[in-house]
Parts: C-alpha cells; structure tokens; sequence
C-alpha cells in the first residue's frame, strides 16, 4: 500500500512538474517572441525617421511585428497577454492607417505597447 502511494505521489509530481514546465516554456517564448517584437519596433522608428529615404521599410517593419504578433496569439491563452497582444495590434494598425493616408505617424503608442507585452511575457 505504502509503495502504491509513493508511486501515486511521484506520479502527480511529476505530471505537476511537466505542466510547469510546459508553463514555463511558454513564458520563455512569449517573452523571446516579445523581444523580436521590440527589435522591430526600433526598426519601425528607424524606417518612419527615415520614411523619405525608404517608405517600404516601415510597411516591412509593420509586416513582421504583425508576424510575430500572430506567434504569440497562437501560443499563448494567457489573457494578459492576449489583451497586450489585442492593445499591440491595435497601435500597429493605427500607424499603417497614417502611413497609407501619407501622415507621419506617432510611433510611441507601438513602443508602450511593446513594453507592455514585454512585461505580461516576462517569466517571473
């Protein structure tokens, strides 16, 4: 009997271990997925500063945060990050309205959103 528990109790350990894990993992991507988000950004800000000399690498900036954005929605069920997520696309379309109505766009509101998807991603 005593074996039959132990083995139960390993048994629950590990499986509560390999949903950690798996938790854990998702964190790590989410949080990797994030960071080419930020870099992107930048390059956002970069092609923007310098939309005169190149008006398609902002669009291409744009193209790959949505990609990345699009990795994340589909790897994580977290509503933290969905609603950051969610807040993310919502700035991102908001420069691609500007750019395509020849505007200047305000980038910031895509920098704070960055961060905050940063932050939900962020292991603890």
């Amino acid at each position: 009997m005593r074996r039959t528990l132990l083995t139960v109790a390993a048994a629950a350990l590990a499986a509560t271990a390999l949903i950690g894990c798996g938790a854990v993992e998702k964190a790590i991507s989410c949080a990797t997925t994030a960071a080419a988000i930020a870099e992107s950004v930048n390059d956002l800000q970069d092609a923007v500063s310098n939309a005169g000399e190149d008006p398609v690498a902002a669009a291409e900036a744009l193209d790959r945060i949505d990609d990345d954005l699009d990795q994340i929605a589909d790897s994580s069920g977290d509503t933290d990050v969905t609603a950051a997520v969610d807040d993310m696309r919502k700035a991102v379309d908001n420069v691609r309205t500007s750019l395509d109505d020849g505007q200047v766009p305000d980038v910031s509101p895509v920098g704070d959103a960055a961060n905050e998807l940063t932050s939900v991603c962020t292991p603890n």
